[in-house]
Protein backbone atom coordinates (compact mmCIF):
# COMPACT_ATOMS: atom_id res chain seq x y z
CA UNK A 1 0.00 0.00 0.00
CA UNK A 2 1.24 3.46 -0.83
CA UNK A 3 2.24 5.72 2.10
CA UNK A 4 -0.11 8.30 0.60
CA UNK A 5 -3.05 6.28 1.89
CA UNK A 6 -1.80 5.71 5.43
CA UNK A 7 -3.73 7.79 7.93
CA UNK A 8 -1.63 10.24 9.89
CA UNK A 9 -1.91 9.63 13.62
CA UNK A 10 -2.43 12.13 16.37
CA UNK A 11 1.28 12.15 17.11
CA UNK A 12 1.17 9.74 20.01
CA UNK A 13 2.87 7.01 17.99
CA UNK A 14 5.81 9.09 16.88
CA UNK A 15 7.96 6.19 15.75
CA UNK A 16 10.70 6.89 18.29
CA UNK A 17 11.43 4.18 20.81
CA UNK A 18 10.87 5.19 24.40
CA UNK A 19 13.92 6.01 26.45
CA UNK A 20 14.75 3.01 28.61
CA UNK A 21 13.63 3.28 32.23
CA UNK A 22 15.81 1.62 34.84
CA UNK A 23 14.46 -1.33 36.78
CA UNK A 24 16.12 -0.01 39.96
CA UNK A 25 14.27 2.04 42.55
CA UNK A 26 14.18 5.67 41.44
CA UNK A 27 15.89 7.21 44.45
CA UNK A 28 16.52 10.96 44.14
CA UNK A 29 17.98 13.68 46.30
CA UNK A 30 15.84 16.79 46.89
CA UNK A 31 17.96 18.48 44.21
CA UNK A 32 17.36 15.52 41.93
CA UNK A 33 13.60 15.93 42.29
CA UNK A 34 13.95 19.58 41.26
CA UNK A 35 16.07 18.45 38.29
CA UNK A 36 13.32 16.03 37.19
CA UNK A 37 10.81 18.89 37.32
CA UNK A 38 13.13 21.14 35.26
CA UNK A 39 13.72 18.44 32.65
CA UNK A 40 9.98 17.82 32.31
CA UNK A 41 9.25 21.55 31.97
CA UNK A 42 12.01 21.92 29.37
CA UNK A 43 10.66 18.99 27.35
CA UNK A 44 7.19 20.56 27.40
CA UNK A 45 8.66 23.88 26.24
CA UNK A 46 10.49 22.09 23.40
CA UNK A 47 7.20 20.53 22.30
CA UNK A 48 5.55 23.95 22.12
CA UNK A 49 8.51 25.45 20.23
CA UNK A 50 8.61 22.49 17.81
CA UNK A 51 5.49 23.70 16.06
CA UNK A 52 5.37 21.84 12.74
CA UNK A 53 8.83 20.30 13.12
CA UNK A 54 7.69 16.68 13.43
CA UNK A 55 11.04 15.14 14.43
CA UNK A 56 11.56 17.78 17.13
CA UNK A 57 8.00 17.30 18.40
CA UNK A 58 8.43 13.52 18.45
CA UNK A 59 11.65 13.83 20.45
CA UNK A 60 9.99 16.23 22.89
CA UNK A 61 7.00 13.89 23.36
CA UNK A 62 9.37 10.98 24.01
CA UNK A 63 11.23 13.04 26.62
CA UNK A 64 7.94 14.09 28.24
CA UNK A 65 6.96 10.42 28.58
CA UNK A 66 10.35 9.59 30.13
CA UNK A 67 10.48 12.50 32.59
CA UNK A 68 6.82 12.01 33.55
CA UNK A 69 7.51 8.35 34.39
CA UNK A 70 10.68 9.23 36.31
CA UNK A 71 8.89 11.99 38.25
CA UNK A 72 6.01 9.67 39.12
CA UNK A 73 8.32 6.95 40.46
CA UNK A 74 10.75 9.27 42.28
CA UNK A 75 11.49 8.46 45.93
CA UNK A 76 13.09 11.45 47.65
CA UNK A 77 15.78 10.44 50.13
CA UNK A 78 17.22 13.01 52.50
CA UNK A 79 20.95 12.53 53.11
CA UNK A 80 21.72 10.99 56.51
CA UNK A 81 24.39 12.51 58.72
CA UNK A 82 25.25 9.48 60.86
CA UNK A 83 28.73 8.79 59.48
CA UNK A 84 27.64 5.80 57.43
CA UNK A 85 27.93 6.04 53.64
CA UNK A 86 24.35 6.25 52.40
CA UNK A 87 22.43 7.61 49.44
CA UNK A 88 23.10 11.34 49.11
CA UNK A 89 26.42 11.18 50.98
CA UNK A 90 29.63 12.75 49.80
CA UNK A 91 32.46 10.23 50.07
CA UNK A 92 36.23 10.55 49.76
CA UNK A 93 38.21 7.43 48.96
CA UNK A 94 41.93 6.87 48.78
CA UNK A 95 43.47 4.32 46.44
CA UNK A 96 46.50 2.20 47.29
CA UNK A 97 48.71 4.56 45.28
CA UNK A 98 47.58 7.55 47.38
CA UNK A 99 45.22 9.12 44.83
CA UNK A 100 42.03 10.52 46.33
CA UNK A 101 38.64 10.95 44.76
CA UNK A 102 35.58 12.62 46.22
CA UNK A 103 32.10 11.88 44.87
CA UNK A 104 28.46 12.11 45.87
CA UNK A 105 26.08 9.16 45.65
CA UNK A 106 22.91 10.25 43.84
CA UNK A 107 20.04 8.97 41.71
CA UNK A 108 20.56 7.57 38.23
CA UNK A 109 19.22 10.64 36.43
CA UNK A 110 21.38 12.91 38.60
CA UNK A 111 24.60 11.01 37.96
CA UNK A 112 27.35 13.01 36.28
CA UNK A 113 30.81 11.58 36.98
CA UNK A 114 32.48 14.67 35.50
CA UNK A 115 30.82 16.70 38.29
CA UNK A 116 31.63 14.10 40.95
CA UNK A 117 28.17 12.51 41.14
CA UNK A 118 27.74 8.76 40.71
CA UNK A 119 24.55 6.71 40.68
CA UNK A 120 23.70 4.64 43.72
CA UNK A 121 23.64 1.58 41.47
CA UNK A 122 27.17 2.13 40.13
CA UNK A 123 29.68 -0.51 41.20
CA UNK A 124 31.79 1.99 43.17
CA UNK A 125 28.76 3.31 45.04
CA UNK A 126 27.59 -0.23 45.84
CA UNK A 127 31.07 -1.05 47.16
CA UNK A 128 31.05 1.79 49.71
CA UNK A 129 27.37 1.95 50.72
CA UNK A 130 26.87 0.99 54.35
CA UNK A 131 30.54 1.55 55.20
CA UNK A 132 32.14 4.26 57.33
CA UNK A 133 35.28 6.39 57.30
CA UNK A 134 38.26 4.20 58.05
CA UNK A 135 36.78 1.13 56.36
CA UNK A 136 38.74 -0.54 53.60
CA UNK A 137 36.85 -2.06 50.69
CA UNK A 138 37.92 -4.24 47.79
CA UNK A 139 37.10 -2.71 44.45
CA UNK A 140 38.27 -3.50 40.90
CA UNK A 141 41.09 -5.71 42.06
CA UNK A 142 42.46 -3.29 44.63
CA UNK A 143 41.77 -1.79 48.01
CA UNK A 144 40.10 1.54 48.68
CA UNK A 145 40.16 3.34 52.01
CA UNK A 146 37.12 5.46 52.88
CA UNK A 147 38.59 8.64 54.32
CA UNK A 148 35.49 10.70 54.66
Amino acid sequence: MSRAFVREGDGEDDGLPDRPVSSHRNLVTPGGLAMLDRELAEARERLVRAGGDRPAAAAARRDIRYWTARRASAEVVEPAEDGTVRFGATVTIEREDGRRRTFRIVGEDEADPARGCIAHVAPLARAVLGRQAGDEVEFAGGALLIVG
